[in-house]
């Protein structure tokens, strides 16, 4: 590949990765949670789920979504659901990680808790259709070809998730400063209703998805 092309496409997915969505908002709402540590949990999921969606939509799903509508709704349906699923308990949480001092769980809790987040990033990243046709549709823009197939997925499914992590990292950073104003209860539980309405909102905005393509 290109240099000028990789340069370009690191800052189309720079772009796409700072528009927050449901994966930023994934990572801010754990960062308040259960803490900054165990956020890279869920963004490692995440990473996860990039990899398995780029891979999917390089195989051909993203050409059957465009076509199907009936794989097309299944998938937006499906993704809708989790997204209102985690603002129902992100709503009714009362976590708060910034005012709690009690050390945290030991031996067979924690490692549930960390499978937990995991698996959140995990089904954030495969439940939303929106990332299979966005990498049907920008991959074969900067794949050169007669090369290798397999080493430009790895190159540009690798750029993405970078991406991806440093916009996580730079939106857990943004609200760690902001500690402070998050200790008490009552801001704590403004913050956890805010971000599960909006993973509400977002999972609403998924079934208003359509698909131009699809017949």
């Amino acid at each position: 590949m290109q240099i000028s092309n990789w340069l370009v496409f690191c800052g189309v997915s720079l772009v796409v990765c700072f528009t927050p969505g449901p994966a930023v908002l994934l990572a801010v709402s754990n960062s308040v949670a259960v803490g900054m540590r165990r956020t890279v949990i869920s963004s490692l999921g995440n990473t996860l789920g990039i990899f398995i969606i780029s891979g999917v939509a390089m195989a051909g799903l993203g050409a059957v979504l465009a076509v199907s509508a009936t794989a097309f709704m299944v998938l937006k349906v499906v993704g809708a659901l989790y997204l209102v699923y985690l603002g129902v308990r992100q709503w009714r949480s009362r976590d708060n990680a910034f005012a709690s001092t009690a050390p945290a769980p030991a031996g067979q809790m924690r490692s549930s808790v960390e499978w937990r987040l995991f698996a959140q990033g995990l089904g954030v990243a495969l439940t939303n259709p929106k990332s299979i046709l966005f990498f049907s549709a920008l991959f074969p823009q900067f794949v050169t070809p007669g090369r290798p197939i397999f080493g430009q997925y790895l190159m540009l499914t690798g750029t993405f998730t970078a991406c991806a992590l440093l916009s996580h990292a730079f939106y857990v950073v943004l609200v760690r400063l902001l500690k402070g104003r998050l200790a008490s209860p009552a801001s704590a539980r403004l913050f956890n209703r805010v971000s599960g309405g909006l993973f509400i909102v977002l999972g609403l905005s998924l079934l208003r998805l359509r698909n131009k393509a699809a017949v």
